[in-house]
């Protein structure tokens, strides 16, 4: 969209190239309500306290660590290969970190590869950003003009978010689970916090795999994490690990 001045009578400020994204993504999410039940976090808190529950967290932690350092190896020119790209394709260091909600309602720098110019005030106004957060919001859509060229290439092939391999390995995150949302998508909806904050956030999980498309506001993805945190076990953690290839090469959602 273009810069434009509208002549009425009175002055209006320039509209930055990307504002109607700020439009359409508080449409999407402006009939969604907070819907955890009395009572839920009180019921999960003591189901994963149970003997049975917590021998399955521990082996879940210990998969998260062998599994984070072979595809870490593995995968290690992928990683190097992409960092130099992001580098040296535009302006600005090559990792992006970001304070995201982790566990117990701890916070960590989540790691991913930089896939936006560094100067999005050019292209989206502060005050548009600053609203929509404000009412926990993430401004992300298909067209976003904050994204870099190779920003779309490792977005569409979730190459960006392989950096977070790091974090599962460190314990800031699990292989599975809740999407790791940045703090003030979260900071309206307290009860929703506090249940999601109950298991380590995830590189894949149950909106990841069958929700991806939508994912302006964390009551979009709700239900989902509702379900995994009251639901978890061992057998759907290895079910959506290997649904996750399949995903991210059909990359649904990914941009």
């Amino acid at each position: 969209m273009a810069d434009s001045i509208t002549m009425t009578g009175t002055a209006h400020a320039p509209t930055a190239p990307g504002d109607h994204l700020a439009q359409v993504c508080e449409k999407k999410v402006s009939e969604l309500e907070e819907a955890v039940l009395p009572g839920t976090y009180e019921r999960a808190k003591e189901r994963l306290s149970r003997p049975e529950f917590m021998v399955q967290l521990a082996v879940k932690r210990l998969m998260d660590i062998v599994g984070s350092a072979i595809l870490i190896l593995i995968l290690a020119p992928v990683l190097i290969t992409t960092a130099l790209w992001v580098k040296f394709s535009s302006k600005g260091p090559m990792f992006f970190s970001q304070k995201r909600w982790g566990l117990d309602e701890s916070r960590f720098d989540c790691l991913k590869f930089r896939s936006m110019h560094t100067e999005q005030d050019k292209i989206i106004s502060k005050h548009k950003v600053s609203d929509l957060q404000n009412k926990g919001i993430l401004l992300k859509d298909e067209n976003d003009p904050r994204v870099t060229a190779v920003g779309r290439v490792i977005r569409k092939t979730s190459i960006d978010e392989l950096p977070q391999l790091f974090n599962v390995l460190f314990g800031h995150m699990s292989l599975v689970g809740p999407r790791p949302l940045v703090t003030y998508m979260l900071d309206p909806f307290h009860e929703l916090r506090r249940v999601r904050c109950m298991m380590r956030p995830g590189i894949t999980g149950l909106w990841q795999i069958y929700d991806r498309e939508n994912n302006q506001s964390a009551l979009q993805m709700q239900p989902y994490d509702l379900r995994y945190v009251q639901e978890f076990n061992l057998l759907l953690d290895l079910k959506l690990l290997l649904k996750t290839p399949g995903e991210v090469l059909r990359g649904a959602g990914a941009h």
